[in-house]
């Protein structure tokens, strides 16, 4: 529900009610305020008449003018102002930072992802940060009077004062390298998330979980990490560590936080050292990569490379692990398997359905791969900032507005 203070006056409710069913009205008339909220008319017409005195909605020409209506007194027309304002999504990963400006109802303005060097410091990295939200901000004709809300995605444990708690290695530090204190003044309201939270927002929001109420988004690609939905709530805990990955460390045959790419990579070259993969095949011959990409061999196997079908067998029965503790802990509908890494997953899901039951006393949840990509944390921010610019910053910016009068 939108927030609006006491300082719209009495009817602070009646414009809360009416700011909320204009985010997705479109254009509207006081009668269908009226259907929507259960307002009287003149109660109505007050909310409506406060809100357009303070340039958050604005009258449009009413139905007779654009020839759109022949008899009777044409009603009276309104819709959001256009130009309220822009908010800003940010990944913010390990490897990667994407930025995101859009405006706050459904049109992305500017958009960019670049990788980053995950052995920057802290410092590096919050310049880095800085200087590409600015970046993008200026390709989108934009400057920081105009934020509304910002939201930015960290690989790290995020309380709601958007803090990291310390790493034993720093890692937590560098992902999230003081970013609710130095971004504090850019914008009206500043979040910081955990990332995996983010990506289970765009699940429910436009993914595969859509109408689900139970579920765990896991990102999967460099580092796991679970967004966790209870009852349709996003669980959080007293330093934003549900769903961390560390806990994977302790699990016998899976042994690390890190993610599907990296264990692949490890899988494959005990394969080759034990002789289960030849050397000389199309796979074997990435083991002296610095870094294989998960979706080359991913895509070999869903062609049929007996090889490529070996190592995604075993990354199944890996990923079975996982999701079965994630089943005993939270007993999820469905586990969505988030990340770049999902777009070719299906023969590694297919290997973890076969062994899943197994693995937990529950009823196995849905095991299915997220059709959103190497985006999907960045959605989540989007839509994080989206909502706090409807739920706080544009009725803060009414205030601001009726008390210039």
């Amino acid at each position: 529900m939108t927030e609006v203070s006491a300082d719209l006056g009495t009817g602070r409710a009646s414009v809360g009610a009416v700011l909320d069913f204009a985010w997705t009205a479109g254009e509207f008339t006081a009668t269908e305020v009226m259907a929507a909220t259960s307002l009287t008319r003149s109660t109505a017409i007050d909310a409506v008449d406060t809100l357009v005195s303070g340039q958050i909605l604005r009258e449009l020409p009413n139905a007779r003018a654009v020839g759109a209506y022949r008899a009777g007194r044409p009603a009276r027309r309104f819709a959001l102002m256009p130009d309220l304002g822009v908010v800003v999504g940010i990944d913010a990963g390990d490897t990667h930072l994407a930025v995101t400006v859009a405006d706050p109802l459904q049109t992305t303005l500017v958009q960019h992802r670049t990788d980053v060097d995950p052995e920057e410091t802290p410092e590096e990295r919050l310049a880095i940060i800085l200087e590409r939200l600015q970046d993008a901000l200026s390709e989108a004709g934009r400057t920081r009077d105009d934020l509304l809300a910002i939201c930015v995605g960290v690989a790290a444990p995020v309380t709601r004062d958007g803090i990291s708690p310390p790493h034993p290695e720093g890692f937590w530090e560098r992902t999230n390298p003081g970013l609710a204190t130095a971004l504090r003044d850019w914008a009206p309201v500043v979040e910081i998330k955990n990332d995996a939270l983010l990506a289970a927002v765009a699940e429910g929001a436009q993914g595969a979980a859509i109408g689900c109420r139970d579920y765990v988004a896991l990102l999967a690609g460099e580092r796991f990490g679970g967004g966790v939905v209870v009852d349709g709530h996003l669980l959080h805990g007293a330093h934003g560590g549900v769903g961390e990955g560390v806990v994977f460390d302790h699990i016998i045959g899976v042994g690390s936080a890190f993610g599907l790419g990296p264990a692949l990579h490890h899988q494959l070259l005990a394969a080759v050292d034990t002789g289960e993969v030849d050397a000389g095949s199309p796979i074997g011959r990435l083991v002296d990569a610095e870094r294989i990409d998960p979706r080359l061999v991913l895509t070999l196997a869903a062609a049929g490379d007996a090889d490529a079908l070996l190592i995604a067998g075993q990354l199944g029965e890996t990923v079975a692990r996982i999701v079965g503790v994630l089943g005993s802990m939270y007993d999820p509908a469905r586990v969505i398997i988030c990340g770049a890494v999902a777009e070719s997953i299906e023969p590694v899901l297919a290997a973890a359905r076969a062994v899943l039951p197994s693995q937990l006393h529950l009823p196995a949840p849905e095991l299915l791969a997220s059709s959103l990509g190497a985006e999907v944390v960045s959605l989540g921010a989007v839509a994080t900032a989206r909502r706090a610019a409807r739920e706080r910053a544009v009725p803060l910016l009414a205030e601001r507005r009726l008390a210039r009068g």
